[in-house]
């Protein structure tokens, strides 16, 4: 703009009853200013999961979940990632190693270095001979001791210092007295922005959900204005003792429609689970969730949410179609043990309770959808059978 445009812009704001702040609100706003046609630089991203870019550089991203639901475990992952390419299935886009400051407001200092030690050490391939090489990417620091009013100070000062590629901050809520405070929240969280913004870091705020079995709500006014503000969302949930989940719910730009199950070994390390693994503690946890709902009177309803695929109402009553659904899990000829069976109906119908999966099999069982026997240890198994029209013609 020239000093003539300026100069006539300002006659006419003049002219307007426009102050001298007015004027440099509109320049700022002016700076600010998007066009269809305005150069922007490209998001630039840490991490591809399920093929699809993820952490966004200079953005917020909220990690949640229950209490133990493997959080720290997803936050281990990330960490030992910025070493290594690829990590359970989840890729490093740069060639080159990222820096990382994992900044823990939550575990025991003990706790923070056992799992530096013994999680992510072992899942970079660094030895612990070679620390110094490993913390030359790596800056860990436990502020638990330090009071909450200067937890957010040191955290702005240590990533402008040690500009990091990835923040971890575990966790967001210990930033603020009472995560209720809505004025409080809106300024942790914006200030925040602000520094993954100027620093250009993926900061990965990690916050509790709300602790009802039902609710999966981010935890608090802080949860609510992290969710506002975060690029992306993730959530962990626990699928059994050692078996989680860990998988998008919100984003503003690429979606990833299918999460990454992981289970974790005897060390601590975790691995990838088979999808096998995963039905199968998903509906031991189901089961158990559903047998506490109703011993404590919370639920009657043993037919909830069923797969309309396999089940419809009349009446009252829940009618399966027990045709369709074992056509659709047991290939001709194969026999499956009851167990095996069971969580297979699971999977395709989302009953949980043993008196639906029994209900189901005496019905297959009684209209010869499927034919019942006895293995050698007296255990039940099942089989689908062959239709007469794919059996081998016998020789003459």
């Amino acid at each position: 703009m020239n000093t003539e445009s300026i100069s006539l812009i300002r006659e006419e704001l003049a002219l307007a009853g426009y102050s001298h702040e007015d004027e440099q609100r509109l320049k700022k706003l002016e700076a600010r200013r998007i066009r269809s046609d305005t150069q922007l630089p490209e998001v630039e991203f840490l991490f591809r999961l399920q093929n699809r870019p993820c952490f966004a550089r200079g953005e917020l991203v909220g990690l949640s979940g229950k209490a133990k639901s493997g959080k720290t475990f997803v936050c281990s992952i990330l960490m030992s990632l910025c070493f290594r390419n690829e990590v359970l299935s989840v890729e490093r886009i740069d060639a080159k190693p990222l820096h990382v400051l994992w900044y823990d407001t939550e575990q025991s200092e003990e706790s923070t270095q056992d799992i530096l030690r013994h999680r992510i050490m072992p899942m970079t391939g660094i030895q612990t001979a070679d620390g110094n090489v490993f913390e030359e990417y790596l800056q860990v620091f436990n502020v638990r001791g330090e009071a909450w009013a200067d937890r957010l100070p040191m955290l702005e000062t240590a990533v402008r210092y040690y500009r990091p590629d990835l923040v971890v901050l575990d966790g967001i809520r210990d930033l603020v007295a009472d995560i209720n405070d809505g004025v409080v929240a809106q300024d942790v969280v914006e200030r925040l922005m602000h520094l993954a913004s100027e620093c250009h870091c993926c900061m990965v705020c990690v916050l509790h959900q709300n602790k009802s079995y039902e609710d999966r709500n981010l935890r608090g006014w802080i949860g609510t204005e992290l969710k506002n503000k975060a690029f992306e969302v993730y959530e962990c949930v626990k699928s059994s003792e050692r078996i989680f989940t860990w998988s998008q719910t919100d984003t503003r730009k690429y979606d990833i429609p299918e999460g990454i199950s992981f289970a974790v070994d005897e060390q601590g390390i975790p691995y990838r689970c088979t999808e096998r693994q995963l039905i199968e503690a998903q509906f031991k946890a189901q089961r158990k969730m559903a047998d506490k709902l109703e011993k404590t009177g919370r639920s009657n309803k043993p037919y909830n949410d069923l797969n309309p695929r396999y089940a419809h109402k009349e009446g009252r009553r829940h009618v399966f179609n027990v045709k369709q659904l074992f056509s659709d899990i047991m290939p001709p000829g194969q026999i499956y043990k009851e167990d095996d069976l069971k969580t297979e109906i699971y999977a395709k119908t989302y009953a949980v309770k043993d008196k639906i999966h029994d209900e189901i099999l005496r019905k297959a069982v009684s209209e010869k959808v499927i034919l019942q026997s006895y293995d050698s240890f007296g255990h039940r198994i099942y089989v689908l059978p062959v239709p007469a029209s794919q059996e081998p013609e016998l020789p003459l």
